[in-house]
């Protein structure tokens, strides 16, 4: 039977997180939800200095020495903790979905029933422990937190599951005992770690249903900055910020007037899903973000080049189209773009 890559093929991803809410209170208050306050957005304008590298040959020398002379005017959003708060609190909920097996759009019948058996050939080998606790790492060590995460003197992090209309908790953590350069587990942090992603493995197989949600305390410091999502403005499909406008935009979640600083679950997900480990031939690589080319924008590096034959199409053309398993760690990294999910068609 011949089996085509089919031009319609997408896959709803599988670890769906919602934004995470940012408020304000004493690290000893950890445990008394009603004493915290949200993380209100405000606006601040400033007189800055022209510090950007300016194009050689731009401008006449008379010309550059005015233009550098100018003080750089911006209005800024910005958010912070108030002086009677020294901790941040950021809270989301976590679905682990099932069904990996079964895209949700695919155009090629028999494509559809081998990926199939793909799948149930990669559980019945693997199953879902090795991913699962890497998931349930980069939650106890706060890695979503991102630049909130760095100097911050503590950082708990508290996993429940939610079910039935009641919370439960599962593993709580202290996210700096753990290193972000790797997946090794602090020895006290075991047991709850190993809960935490049976759990997760539990909901991608579809034993369970797995709603968790996820509290970190992070004590920075009465009246620190913290960070939440920064928003990009587009217009006519670029990238924009206007002269005489505002100059940086945080996300925040409710009425634009009295929004809650937050990050955007995308970059929650990016941070759930920094597990790929795989994708050089030396061992220790930090992990990053799964993504079918191992894109690191931020470094603007690509790990997984297709001249390379480690891309997630072609593991997986070689995979369904020529029965060419991968290796173990590839496999790993082909089912966790999957879990990632995606549009992967031909189309």
């Amino acid at each position: 039977m011949t089996i085509k890559n089919p031009s319609v093929l997408a896959f709803e991803r599988k670890l769906d997180p919602s934004d995470a809410v940012f408020s304000a209170g004493r690290w000893d208050d950890r445990g008394n939800s009603h004493r915290w306050e949200p993380v209100r957005l405000r606006e601040k304008a400033v007189r800055g200095t022209i510090s950007n590298r300016l194009k050689a040959g731009a401008q006449d020398p008379a010309k550059l020495d005015a233009a550098i002379d100018k003080p750089n005017l911006q209005t800024v959003d910005v958010a912070s903790l108030p002086m009677s708060a020294d901790t941040l609190c950021v809270r989301f909920t976590l679905r682990v979905l099932p069904g990996l097996g079964v895209p949700s759009a695919c155009n090629e019948a028999t494509y559809r029933e081998k990926l199939g058996k793909v799948v149930t050939g990669y559980l019945d080998e693997h199953g879902f422990g090795e991913l699962a606790r890497r998931y349930a790492v980069n939650l106890a060590n706060g890695r979503f937190l991102w630049r909130n995460r760095v100097g911050a003197e503590d950082v708990s992090v508290q996993v429940s599951r939610l079910q039935g209309g009641e919370s439960h908790e599962v593993g709580r953590f202290d996210a700096l005992a753990f290193s972000l350069g790797n997946f090794e587990v602090p020895p006290d942090s075991q047991d709850s770690l190993d809960a935490v992603a049976t759990l997760i493995e539990a909901g991608l197989a579809g034993r369970e249903h797995v709603l968790l949600q996820i509290t970190a305390h992070v004590r920075v410091g009465e009246g620190q900055e913290v960070f939440p999502s920064q928003e990009l403005i587009i217009k006519d499909g670029k990238v924009v910020k206007e002269r005489g406008k505002k100059s940086k935009f945080l996300y925040a979640v409710g009425p634009k007037e009295d929004g809650v600083g937050a990050l955007h679950s995308q970059k929650v997900g990016n941070a759930l899903r920094s597990v790929d480990t795989w994708y050089g031939e030396a061992a220790g690589n930090p992990p990053i973000a799964v993504e079918p080319y191992g894109s690191v924008t931020t470094e603007g590096r690509a790990y997984r080049q297709p001249k390379e034959k480690r891309d997630f199409y072609t593991l997986l053309d070689g995979w369904m189209l020529k029965d060419k398993v991968p290796a173990s760690d590839q496999q790993h990294y082909v089912m966790a773009v999957l879990i990632r999910g995606g549009v992967f068609g031909e189309g």
